[in-house]
C-alpha cells in the first residue's frame, strides 16, 4: 500500500485543478478516475467545466463526507463532449451500466431508459418496454422520461388507430373466424384486423407512417393535428383541441433523435482523425449493443509529408494495444487506412445516418481534446505557443519570416468630417497597447479613405525611418484590393516594399489579398492565422471608431463654445481640457471658470448658459389660453 504523502496530494490537486480549467464549457459526461486508472464516478453535465470545477470548492466538500472521500480518491479526470443535455444523460446512464463505478450508488441498479417497439409479427403491435432484445422488432428512443414515451405512444395510437390488443392476428386465425370486435373497436381506438374490417396492407402503411414519427419525420403527423386541432377549436370543442395542441407540443419539443444510445446500431468502433502542423490527434469510441461505452484520444506527433492513411493505420494499432483487444468487426472510420494490418474487419466509411453521426461525434471530441492541448501548451509554454502560431502564419501567408510585429490600420470618418486613423500593434500574435497610435488627418479633404490610407502609411514609417524605430514584418490594411493597392504603393515611394510584407483584409468574406493579385485568397475559417488577423483587424476597428467619437464630442464642445461673446480658442483650449465636456462647464461655479479664463469671461460664459437654459424651457401660454378658447 503506497503511503499518500502530504506533498504527493498537493501535485494530485494543482494536476487535477490543470485538467478542469483546459476543460471545454460543452455539454458531456465526466469520470473520475483512481491511481490504478478504474473508473469510480460517471457523471453528466450541461456545462463540464462548471460541473467538475463544483467538485473541488471546498465549503461543498466541508458539507459532504461523502464528497471528500471521492475527491480524495480522484488521480485523474475524463470526458466525452456530445450535442445535448439530453445526449449526456442517456451516455450516462449507458457508462454506468457498463463501467459500475463504486461512488454511483444511486445508479448501480439494472433500471434502464425507456423505449418504443414495433413487434416483429402479423398486424405489428406498438409496445413500450426497458429492454432490447434481438428478435427482429424494431426499437425507437431511449427517451429521458416516461412522460415523453407515454405522449408519443398516445399520439401514434391516436392519429393511426393501431391495435392494443395482444391476440395472434396469424392471417389463419382471421380466416378461421377465431375473434371478434371488442369494446376498443366501439370507441373508435382500433379498426378491427382481427375479424378483416381492416387490411394488412392498410395496417402495414400505418405502421410505415408511425415509425416514420418515431424517427422524428414528424410532419404528416403535425398537418394531421392541426387539422383536428382547428376542426375540434371551430366546433367548441376545446378540450379536444387543447388536447392536440398539447400533442403538438410534445412532438415538437422532445422528439430528439441521438446516436449515444441507438438500437439500429450493435458492436463497432469508430475512429477520427484530426491533422493539424506537425501533429495529430486520433479519437476511438467504442460502441457495444447500441451504446457509447468507452472514448479516448492519442496525440501523436508527425514527420516530415506523412500520409492520412498512414497515420490512421498507426494510431488504431497503437489504439488496439491500449484497450488490449481486438477491434469490434466493423469499424467506422473517415477514410479507408491500410486494411490488411487489420484482418477479419470491416471498415465503412459512412455518408449520411447514424454512423456518421457517431463520426462527427468521434471528430468534435477530437478537436476538443487538440484545444485543451493547445491552452495547455500556452498556459505552460506560452514562448512555444507563440512560436507555432508564427510558423503558422508564415507558412499560410507566404512570408519570408514569422510575424511577430505586425501593424494594421483603419480609417474613420462620418461624411467626411472629422476624419482620423488607427494604428494597432501585435506582438507574438497579441495587441501591444502601448504602442497603439491615433492619427488626425491633416492633407486629406472629405471621405477619400485612399488618400487617408495613404497619408497615415507615409507619416508613420517616414518616422520609423527617421527615428530608427523597428519595423513591422506585417502590415495589414483593413480593406479589399484597393486599400491595398494605396497603402503598398506608398511602401515603394517609401523604399519599404521588399523590407516589409503587406496584406488586405476584405471584411464581407474575409478574404486575404496580396499585392499584384487580384484574386483572394481564402484562409480555413478555424485556422489560428485568420483568427489572429481578424482580431488585429476588429482591435484597429474599435481603437479608431472610439478615437473618432472622442474627436466629434471635443469638435461638438468647441463649436458651443466658440459662440460666446469674447471666448477664444486659447480659453477654449484651456476649459476642454480642465472639464472635458459642455455638462460640467455649465455646472462649475464663476468663481471656478475665472480661475481658467478670467472673472470677465467667467461672467460671459454663465450668462451665455443662463439666456440657453431660458431659451429651452417651453413657451406653454399659448397652447393653455388656445384650450380655454376651445372650451368656450
Amino acid at each position: 500500500m503506497i503511503t499518500v504523502t502530504p506533498d504527493m496530494d498537493k501535485d494530485r490537486m494543482d494536476y487535477l485543478r490543470e485538467k478542469v480549467s483546459l476543460l471545454p464549457s460543452d455539454p458531456g459526461v465526466y469520470r473520475f478516475l483512481d491511481s490504478e486508472g478504474t473508473v469510480i464516478y460517471v457523471g453528466k453535465a450541461k456545462n463540464l467545466k462548471k460541473r467538475v470545477s463544483s467538485y473541488f470548492v471546498a465549503s461543498r466538500q466541508n458539507e459532504n463526507r461523502k464528497l471528500q472521500a471521492l475527491v480524495r480518491k480522484i488521480a485523474d479526470i475524463k470526458h466525452i463532449v456530445v450535442a445535448t443535455e439530453t445526449d449526456a444523460l442517456l451516455l450516462e446512464n449507458n457508462l454506468i451500466k457498463n463501467l459500475k463505478p463504486k461512488y454511483n450508488i444511486l445508479l448501480k441498479d439494472d433500471k434502464t431508459y425507456p423505449w418504443i417497439c414495433i413487434r416483429n409479427e402479423p398486424f405489428p403491435r406498438i409496445l413500450t418496454g426497458r429492454r432490447v432484445e434481438r428478435d427482429g422488432s424494431r426499437y425507437f428512443g431511449p427517451y429521458s422520461s416516461t412522460y415523453v414515451q407515454r405522449q408519443l405512444m398516445e399520439l401514434v395510437r391516436k392519429v393511426y388507430s393501431l391495435r392494443p390488443c395482444s391476440l395472434n392476428l396469424h392471417p389463419e386465425n382471421i380466416k378461421k373466424g377465431k375473434y371478434s370486435v371488442c369494446l376498443e373497436y366501439h370507441i373508435g381506438n382500433c379498426k378491427a384486423p382481427c375479424v378483416g374490417y381492416q387490411s394488412e396492407e392498410e395496417y402495414d402503411r400505418n405502421i410505415r407512417l408511425a415509425a416514420d414519427l418515431l424517427r422524428g419525420n414528424i410532419r404528416e403527423a403535425l398537418e394531421y393535428l392541426e387539422t383536428e386541432m382547428a376542426q375540434a377549436a371551430a366546433e367548441m370543442r376545446f378540450e379536444e383541441a387543447q388536447k392536440c395542441k398539447e400533442q403538438i407540443d410534445v412532438i415538437k419539443t422532445f422528439q430528439i433523435k441521438t446516436v449515444i444510445v441507438n438500437a439500429s446500431l450493435t458492436n463497432l468502433d469508430v475512429f477520427s482523425l484530426i491533422v493539424d502542423e506537425g501533429t495529430a490527434f486520433c479519437n476511438f469510441m467504442r460502441v457495444k449493443d447500441g451504446g457509447i461505452i468507452n472514448s479516448l484520444t492519442i496525440e501523436m506527433k508527425l514527420g516530415m509529408d506523412e500520409d492520412p492513411k498512414d497515420i490512421l493505420t498507426f494510431a488504431m494499432s497503437q489504439i488496439e494495444e491500449t484497450i488490449e483487444g481486438k477491434l469490434c468487426r466493423e469499424v467506422v472510420v473517415p477514410f479507408l487506412p491500410n486494411t490488411e494490418i487489420f484482418p477479419g474487419v470491416t471498415f465503412t466509411v459512412p455518408k449520411k445516418g447514424d454512423k456518421l453521426k457517431l463520426l462527427e461525434l468521434s471528430e468534435k471530441n477530437g478537436r476538443v481534446y487538440k484545444i485543451e492541448k493547445l491552452k495547455y501548451i500556452e498556459k505552460v509554454n506560452p514562448e512555444h505557443h507563440a512560436e507555432r502560431i508564427m510558423a503558422k502564419m508564415q507558412k499560410d501567408l507566404y512570408l519570408g519570416e514569422p510575424p511577430r510585429h505586425i501593424e494594421c490600420f483603419d480609417n474613420s470618418n462620418i461624411q467626411g468630417t472629422n476624419p482620423v486613423a488607427s494604428c494597432v500593434v501585435f506582438r507574438d500574435g497579441k495587441p501591444s497597447r502601448k504602442e497603439y497610435r491615433h492619427f488626425n488627418i491633416k492633407t486629406v479633404v472629405g471621405a477619400n479613405d485612399f488618400a487617408s490610407m495613404e497619408e497615415v502609411v507615409t507619416r508613420r514609417y517616414t518616422r520609423l525611418l527617421d527615428e530608427g524605430g523597428e519595423l513591422p514584418q506585417l502590415i495589414v490594411v483593413d480593406g479589399g484590393k484597393g486599400q491595398l493597392s494605396f497603402a503598398y504603393n506608398t511602401l515603394k515611394k517609401l523604399g519599404l516594399e521588399n523590407r516589409i510584407a503587406i496584406i488586405g483584409l476584405a471584411k464581407r468574406y474575409e478574404e486575404v489579398f496580396f499585392p499584384n493579385d487580384s484574386v483572394p485568397h481564402y484562409l480555413d475559417k478555424s485556422s489560428e492565422t485568420l483568427k489572429v488577423l481578424m482580431h488585429i483587424r476588429d482591435e484597429a476597428h474599435r481603437f479608431g471608431i472610439t478615437f473618432h467619437r472622442q474627436k466629434r464630442s471635443l469638435n461638438f464642445i468647441k463649436s458651443e463654445l466658440e459662440q460666446v461673446p469674447g471666448l477664444g480658442q486659447k480659453s477654449i483650449e484651456k476649459l476642454l481640457k480642465k472639464f472635458r465636456s459642455i455638462s460640467k462647464i455649465r455646472a462649475a461655479s464663476t468663481e471656478d471658470l475665472a480661475g481658467i479664463v478670467g472673472m470677465h469671461r467667467a461672467q460671459a460664459l454663465k450668462a451665455y448658459f443662463a439666456e440657453a437654459e431660458e431659451e429651452e424651457k417651453p413657451d406653454d401660454t399659448e397652447p393653455k389660453t388656445a384650450l380655454r378658447s376651445e372650451s368656450h
